[in-house]
C-alpha cells in the first residue's frame, strides 16, 4: 500500500508540479502526441503492410502506458477513466492495438489525445511560464490550435468514410483539401462527397469550421490583454499596462518582461 501510495506522489508530481522535471515530462507527453498524429497522416500514404501495422500496435502500447500512469497518478482512477475525454483518449489508443482488425478505422480519433492537452490548465501554464509569445499571444494561439485539431480531425472523419469508394479521397492531403474547400466555402466542386451521410458531413464542415474562423478572428484582432486574475473581483483580463482594475479599481501588480 506505501509503495503504491509513493507512486501516485511520483506520478501526480510528474503530471501537475512545477519543477523542470515535470514540465520535461509533459513536453515530452506533448511530443509524443504531435508524432501520433504525423504518424497518422504519414500512414494514409502508406500501403497496410506488415511494418505499417506494427508501428500502429507499438504506437498503441506507448500510449496505453502513459494513459494507464495517468489514472495512477488520479486521486479518483474510477472518475477520471470515465471523464469524456479520457474515454475518447481510451477508444483512439484501442484503434491503434486493434488496427490489424481495424484496418485504420476511427485512427483519427488519436487527435483528440492533442486537444486534452491543449486544454490542460497544467501544460498551459507551463506554455505560459516558459515561452513569451504563448504568454502574450495565448488566446490566439489556442484558437489557431483548435482549428487544426478540427480540421485534422474533419478530414480523418472524411478519410476514413470516403477512401475505400470515393475515387478523389485517396489520402489524407485529398481529405484535408476537401475539409478545407468546404469550410472556407469555396468548393471547387473537383471533390464531393456523395449520398445523405457525405452531404450532412459536409454541412457539419462548414457550419463548425466558420465558427472556428470566426472565433480565431477574433483573437487576432481584438485589442491584446494579458490575463491576470483580480486580487479583489476576480477579473482575469486586462490592459498590458493596466494599474488599476477597470470593474472594482483595485491596484493591480500584473508582471511584466521588463524593458529591453
Amino acid at each position: 500500500m506505501a509503495r503504491r501510495h509513493g507512486l501516485r506522489v511520483v506520478l501526480r508530481h510528474l503530471y501537475e508540479a512545477g519543477t523542470p522535471a515535470a514540465k520535461r515530462f509533459r513536453y515530452a507527453l506533448l511530443g509524443l502526441d504531435i508524432l501520433s498524429v504525423g504518424w497518422i497522416a504519414l500512414a494514409s500514404f502508406l500501403p497496410d503492410t506488415g511494418l505499417v501495422l506494427t508501428v500502429d500496435v507499438l504506437l498503441g502500447l506507448v500510449l496505453l502506458a502513459e494513459f494507464c500512469l495517468r489514472i495512477a497518478a488520479s486521486g479518483v482512477p474510477l472518475r477520471t477513466l470515465v471523464a469524456p475525454l479520457n474515454l475518447a483518449d481510451l477508444v483512439a489508443i484501442l484503434s491503434l492495438l486493434l488496427a490489424p482488425v481495424l484496418q485504420g478505422a476511427l485512427g483519427f480519433l488519436r487527435v483528440l489525445r492533442t486537444l486534452r492537452l491543449l486544454h490542460s490548465v497544467r501544460l498551459i501554464s507551463t506554455l505560459r511560464s516558459d515561452l513569451p509569445f504563448f504568454r502574450r499571444n495565448e488566446e490566439a494561439t489556442l484558437a489557431a490550435a483548435q482549428l487544426g485539431v478540427f480540421l485534422f480531425v474533419m478530414s480523418g472523419l472524411v478519410y476514413e468514410t470516403q477512401h475505400r469508394g470515393n475515387p478523389g479521397i485517396r489520402n489524407y492531403a485529398d481529405a484535408l483539401y476537401f475539409t478545407v474547400t468546404s469550410l472556407t466555402t469555396t468548393g471547387y466542386g473537383d471533390v464531393t462527397l456523395p449520398g445523405t451521410t457525405g452531404r450532412l458531413l459536409s454541412v457539419v464542415i462548414m457550419l463548425a469550421g466558420v465558427t472556428l474562423f470566426l472565433r480565431l478572428a477574433q483573437a487576432l484582432f481584438r485589442p491584446v490583454k494579458v490575463r491576470y486574475p483580480c486580487p479583489a473581483c476576480g477579473l482575469q483580463r486586462h490592459e498590458p499596462d493596466a494599474v488599476h482594475c477597470k470593474a472594482c479599481g483595485h491596484i493591480l501588480n500584473i508582471p511584466d518582461e521588463g524593458e529591453a
